[in-house]
C-alpha cells in the first residue's frame, strides 16, 4: 500500500534541534521543519537575532524554543546536549548547520583561525551527534543533516582551515551513517553553492564578485536560504528514509563545471 504523500512529509511528533537557526539557511530550515509539524529548537550565538526569529517561529504558532550558545565553547556544547531534550522531548532531527567562514589565505591562518574554525565547523557536530545519535538508533528513528560547502570537494576561494573542515564534514556524515543508519537513522550533508546569507556578507562585498558566482551557475543566480527548504524536509522526513551518507548539492549546477 502506497503511503498518502502528506504523511510522507508529516513531522508531527517530531523535535528538531537546528543549530545556527537564527538566520540564513537556519532560519530556513527551522521554518521548514516547524511548518512540517515538528517542534523546533534553534541554537545560535546572537541572542538579538535568536529573539527575532523564535517570535517569527511563535507567529506562524510553531512550536519553538531558544538556546543561546557559543558552539566554539566545550561547556555550550554540554549545555545544548542537556537542555534540548527537556524542552520538547528528545531531538529526533539533529541539523548542524551553524559555521564560521574565516578564509584568510592559507599563509595567512592564524593558530587560532585554524582551532576556531574546527571547533564551530567539525567538533560541534560531532559531538552533538555522538550524544544525540545513539539516542536515536535506540529509538529506531532518527535523522542527521550537515551542512557542508563547495570545499568539501574541492578547493575554491581560499579555502584554508574552511575547506578542511568542511571536507571533514562529509567524512562525519559518512561514519554516522555507517554506524547508525542499520537502526533507522540516516545522517546526509546539503551541499549548498553560493548563498546570499550573512555569513557570505564579506565575499559579496567584493565588486563584480557575486555577479561573477551567479553566472557560474546553471541556472543563472546564486542561492537564497528558500533553495534548502525541500532538500532539508525529504532527508528530514520518512520520504527520505532509504537516503543516508550521501553528500547532495543543492547548487544550481555550480559544482558540475
Amino acid at each position: 500500500m502506497t503511503t498518502p504523500i502528506n504523511d510522507l512529509f508529516r513531522l508531527t511528533g517530531r523535535t528538531a534541534l537546528v543549530t545556527g537557526g537564527s538566520s540564513g539557511i537556519g532560519r530556513t530550515i527551522a521554518h521548514t521543519l516547524g511548518h512540517a509539524g515538528a517542534a523546533v529548537v534553534i541554537v545560535a550565538r546572537r541572542t538579538e537575532q535568536l529573539t527575532r526569529t523564535l517570535d517569527e517561529l511563535h507567529d506562524q504558532a510553531i512550536n519553538a524554543a531558544a538556546i543561546s550558545a557559543d558552539l566554539a565553547d566545550p561547556a555550550d556544547i554540554t549545555r545544548i546536549r542537556d537542555q534540548a531534550p527537556t524542552l520538547f522531548g528528545d531531538i529526533d532531527i539533529l541539523v548542524n548547520n551553524a559555521g564560521n567562514n574565516i578564509r584568510h589565505p592559507m599563509a595567512e591562518l592564524t593558530d587560532d583561525d585554524y582551532h576556531q574554525t574546527m571547533a564551530v565547523n567539525i567538533t560541534a557536530p560531532y559531538l552533538l551527534g555522538q550524544h544525540f545519535g545513539p539516542r536515536m538508533a535506540q529509538r529506531g528513528w532518527g535523522r542527521i543533516i550537515n551542512l557542508g560547502s563547495q570545499q568539501s570537494h574541492k578547493a575554491f576561494g581560499d579555502s584554508g582551515a574552511y575547506g578542511i573542515s568542511k571536507a571533514a564534514i562529509t567524512g562525519l556524515t559518512r561514519s554516522q551513517a555507517e554506524a547508525w543508519s542499520p537502526h533507522g537513522v540516516c545522517a546526509n550533508t546539503i551541499i549548498p553553492g553560493f548563498v546570499l546569507t550573512p555569513l557570505t556578507e564579506p565575499a559579496q562585498a567584493i565588486p563584480g564578485r557575486v555577479e561573477a558566482l551567479a553566472a557560474r551557475s546553471m541556472i543563472g543566480r546564486n542561492a537564497t536560504p528558500a533553495d534548502f527548504a525541500g532538500l532539508t524536509l525529504l532527508l528530514a522526513s520518512d520520504a527520505g528514509a532509504y537516503i543516508t551518507g550521501q553528500a547532495i548539492c543543492v547548487d544550481g549546477g555550480f559544482s558540475v563545471h
